[in-house]
């Protein structure tokens, strides 16, 4: 992938390429691939030139060798309820979120937005207020709340004391409820594992919500392909995935229930291949062309530039480029 490379091994360059090669060609230029430097040659460098001062042994003694293991003494976490909360703050309004996560990982979502006069510490406490809520609801004995304030964490804690006449309503409020447990523990997380209840704080936070408007629960979907190779990479009926490229560069025809849009696509893609007989090539930006093949064809291509004879089993991108320079194309080849 090196530029000088690129532009001396081009088949058919074009515009300043062809002139870069042009001007290059009046020098007698070999290019060879730069090897990394193994760790062997920096090893045999230091043993033929050693150092000249004097030389202090190195002490291999580690202390508590004779430990096998360590124990962890904290207790385990996967008995509790925990809690998750947080608040957000911008221009348009302020926002909370609280998560409660069961033991099986069960989460029950809430957010709010807020609409009187508020400081930062107190958006955290109203988070925190929210979530003891809805942990009490749900009959919750044992709780974990964590966030990641570290100034309310203290105060929950007992650690600092609250000064603040605002603070003090809320802080009698959050012992109050944490009463209602029969153990209760805040902690201190850093902000990238509190991501989900910022998430729903600063949702809260921006969206203006309707309150005559019903909306349907939020469905996060995990998708493993890209969404074009649900339309393309499958050849149910079995023609290949270029037959309207090639139907509309042999006769100038469209299929037979294409509509308007994809009439229109068909039209711009056939823009970038090649039809010579029976066989369609693709175009690429440096007039090579490649030739399509189908997907029984590319499953055997794959196979055999991946493992076959000569092949070097490299990973998927360099599989993709290879067969790319071997002259073969199809659309869901990366």
């Amino acid at each position: 992938m090196d530029p000088l490379k690129y532009i001396l091994q081009m088949p058919m360059p074009t515009s300043r390429l062809a002139k870069c090669q042009i001007l290059l060609t009046e020098f007698d230029i070999v290019y060879v691939t730069h090897t990394a430097m193994k760790a062997q040659a920096l090893a045999d460098h230091l043993a033929e030139n050693p150092i000249d001062d004097e030389y202090e042994s190195l002490n291999t003694y580690l202390p508590d060798e004779e430990v096998n293991l360590v124990e962890d003494a904290v207790q385990d976490d996967s008995q509790f309820w925990k809690l998750y909360f947080d608040g957000a703050v911008n221009i348009k309004s302020v926002g909370i979120g609280a998560i409660l996560v069961s033991p099986t990982g069960q989460h029950y979502p809430a957010t709010a937005r807020l609409h009187f006069l508020w400081t930062y510490n107190t958006v955290e406490y109203e988070a925190c207020i929210m979530g003891l809520n809805m942990a009490i609801n749900l009959n919750v004995h044992e709780l974990l709340g964590m966030g990641d304030s570290d100034l309310f964490i203290r105060k929950a804690q007992g650690d600092w004391e609250t000064r603040d006449i605002k603070l003090i309503p809320y802080r009698q409020c959050v012992e109050e409820l944490s009463k209602r447990f029969k153990s209760i523990e805040f902690r201190y997380i850093p902000r990238f594992h509190n991501e989900l209840a910022d998430a729903l704080a600063t949702l809260a936070s921006i969206f203006p919500y309707p309150g005559n408007t019903h909306i349907d629960p939020l469905e996060i979907q995990i998708r493993d392909l890209h969404g074009y190779c649900n339309t393309i990479e499958a050849e149910l009926d079995g023609e290949p995935w270029y037959r309207d490229i090639k139907q509309f560069l042999k006769t100038r025809e469209y299929a037979e229930h294409a509509n308007r849009d994809q009439k229109r696509t068909i039209r711009r893609l056939s823009d970038g291949f090649f039809l010579i007989g029976e066989i369609l090539y693709k175009r690429t930006p440096d007039l090579n062309l490649l030739r399509c093949v189908d997907a029984k064809e590319a499953e055997m291509i794959v196979n055999e530039v991946h493992s076959g004879v000569c092949g070097p089993q490299m990973n998927v991108y360099v599989l993709a480029k290879k067969i790319l320079r071997t002259g073969y194309y199809w659309l869901t080849m990366e």
